[in-house]
Formats: C-alpha cells, sequence, structure tokens
C-alpha cells in the first residue's frame, strides 16, 4: 500500500479511538477532533520514520498522548477552557463522533474517570477502554510496569471513594 493508503487505513480504522482518546485528555469534543486531525497529519509525515518496533496502534496512541499533553501545557489552552468556564451556552456540532462521546460522558463511570488526575486517568483509559498490555502502555508512556499497575491500583480506589460518594461529588 502507498503511505495515502495506509493513512487512510488508518484514519478509518482508529479515527474514533483516537478521538475519544484525545477527549479523555481535553475534555472538549472540538479540541478532541482537532487533535485527532492532527494526530492523522504527523502520521502522514512522519510516515517514512514510523520504524515498526510497535503496532500502528501504539504509534498513534502515542502521537495522540503526545499532542494532548502539549495541548494542556500551552497557553492558549488554557486561556480557551477558562473563557469557555464563563461564556454562554455553546454551539453543539452534531457529528457522529461527538454523539458517542457526548453519550459515554453523561455516565457516572465516565465522568468519574474523566475526573481523576491525568496521570491515573491516562492508565485508566488506556489498560480497560483501550484494552493496551503493560508493555504496550510502558513503550507508550515511558514509565514502568510497577507505575502503571500502582497508579491503576490508585485510581481504582479513588474511583471506588467517588463512586460511593467518598469524596469530590459535585
Amino acid at each position: 500500500m502507498s503511505r495515502e493508503e495506509t493513512v487512510e487505513w488508518l484514519m478509518d480504522e482508529y479515527g474514533k479511538k483516537v478521538v475519544r482518546l484525545a477527549y479523555t485528555y481535553l475534555k472538549q469534543e472540538q479540541l478532541a477532533e482537532d487533535v485527532a486531525q492532527e494526530v492523522f497529519i504527523r502520521c502522514y509525515q512522519k510516515f517514512d520514520t514510523f520504524r515498526q518496533e510497535s503496532s500502528y496502534q501504539t504509534w498513534i496512541y502515542s502521537i495522540t498522548v503526545n499532542l494532548c499533553k502539549d495541548r494542556l501545557k500551552s497557553w492558549s489552552f488554557r486561556n480557551l477552557v477558562f473563557s469557555d468556564f464563563f461564556s454562554s451556552k455553546g454551539i453543539s456540532h452534531h457529528t457522529p463522533e461527538s454523539s458517542v462521546l457526548h453519550l459515554e460522558a453523561k455516565t457516572e463511570l465516565s465522568q468519574s474517570v474523566l475526573g481523576l488526575p491525568i496521570k491515573y486517568r491516562e492508565i485508566m483509559i488506556l489498560f480497560y477502554y483501550e484494552e493496551l498490555t503493560y508493555k504496550e502502555i510502558e513503550d507508550l508512556l515511558g514509565v514502568s510496569s510497577q507505575t502503571i499497575k500502582s497508579r491503576l491500583h490508585r485510581g481504582r480506589n479513588m474511583l471506588r471513594k467517588k463512586l460511593k460518594g467518598g469524596e469530590g461529588n459535585d
């Protein structure tokens, strides 16, 4: 397959998953969709540098996580989130992806997971929702499997407390 065909296949195969993963970091549908577009642009641009030491899924998720972390650190993101908090009702975009994200975000569990600190949230999403192995998460985030196990344990305990009304129920 040519580069274009491969990237098109990647978009079909992983597009929705990338949007969902980005949403777990950014908590805004439009920003998640923007990051997903940027992910596949990077895939196209960096396709020749993919060494196939990992799966396409791990490569794409790595790009997604890094772009989301960069976005979270940026001044414009922090300013946009602050502005959105005070703005009136935003414009709703009804796409299949946004409908799925909206439905998922309404569940109590989804809200609780999204409320976790990012270092626990990313591990929970990658392990339970994306069903990555410890090794894949280790490669993706650059942390040891012991750290992954520890964060999963702490994240589960935080969720248990939130869901039982222990702390932070808004």
